[in-house]
């Protein structure tokens, strides 16, 4: 139950990233997050005031801390997912584990093993399989997945470090009011009008707020909620360490709607860089005490 509920969260957020091109075409990347984040905040005061939970944080800094870099991520993420193929952005937010490996190495002053290591130099290189960095025409764009995945693992060790005891509404509150506060912060520092098409998704401050806009924003907020509370229930049926093997299911379920919607395809290099980013996390899951969740806030033991 505990692995069919993820794989269900996957399957979820894989197919709503996938409708990110139909806001990204016309839309804000400012405004995206500034209404979903909105949207979210609705259903999660639905689900306080039907009794399960609250919002309110026990260390509000603490929080406030670990939701500034889990944003950041995401502000990345969905950022990439205008203008590079959802293969590579979601495998290069799928490199965290290797962060959070080298982040517990360098400034908690954790000892890891030649497994972890060994996994660590194999997402590594299958990062680089599925970014294929050419130096004659170096794209800095394609390696910001990558600086989306370092964020995540910060934020991931915060949660364990900062936020033990959180509630999971609280945490993921957190995480949509800072997405919020960045989208609310750029709908007034970008210029009115920017580039056309996806490629000013970023650019642009607000785009046409019609009933269409509106729509695919409130699927992406429901699904990314839907996902994400899948994904929580299933790591507490479930033990943590065998549960995050399965998250890894994303890069299968996004690389498929992909295809099924876009036509969108990744070569058979960029394949086989994804199973070395998939077999290097699981190594670290199984060969770790505390894995990380890749995807939503963590749930605290």
């Amino acid at each position: 139950m505990a692995a069919l509920c993820v794989l269900g969260g996957m399957a979820t957020l894989g197919l709503t990233d996938n409708f990110v091109p139909y806001i990204s075409e016309r839309g804000s990347l400012w405004q995206f997050h500034m209404l979903r984040s909105i949207m979210a905040f609705g259903v999660l005061g639905l689900i306080v005031a039907m009794g399960f939970g609250t919002l309110r944080a026990k260390r509000p800094i603490a929080v406030i801390g670990r939701s500034l870099f889990q944003a950041g991520a995401m502000l990345i993420y969905f950022g990439c997912l205008s203008v590079l193929p959802i293969g590579v952005v979601v495998a290069g937010l799928f490199t965290s584990p290797l962060f959070v490996v080298l982040i517990s190495i360098l400034f908690q002053g954790k000892t890891v093993g030649v497994f972890r290591w060994a996994a660590v130099g194999l997402g590594f290189i299958g990062a680089l399989m599925v970014i294929r960095p050419d130096p004659a025409a170096l794209n800095l764009v394609s390696f910001l997945p990558i600086v989306a995945g370092l964020l995540y693992a910060v934020g991931a060790v915060a949660t364990r470090a900062w936020c033990e005891g959180e509630g999971t509404l609280t945490l993921t509150a957190g995480f949509f009011a800072m997405l919020g506060f960045f989208g609310a912060i750029g709908v007034l520092v970008m210029p009115d009008s920017g580039a056309t098409g996806h490629a000013g998704f970023v650019m642009r401050s607000w785009g046409p707020l019609d009933a269409s806009m509106l729509f695919w924003i409130a699927v992406q907020a429901l699904g990314s909620l839907l996902g994400i509370g899948l994904v929580f229930r299933g790591y507490q049926l479930g033990e943590a360490s065998h549960v995050a093997v399965f998250e890894y299911s994303l890069l299968v379920f996004a690389s498929f709607w992909a295809w099924a919607l876009w036509n969108e395809t990744v070569p058979a290099f960029g394949l086989a860089g994804m199973a070395l980013i998939a077999a290097a996390g699981i190594i670290i899951a199984l060969r770790s005490n505390t894995p990380v969740h890749l995807r939503g806030p963590n749930v605290p033991e």
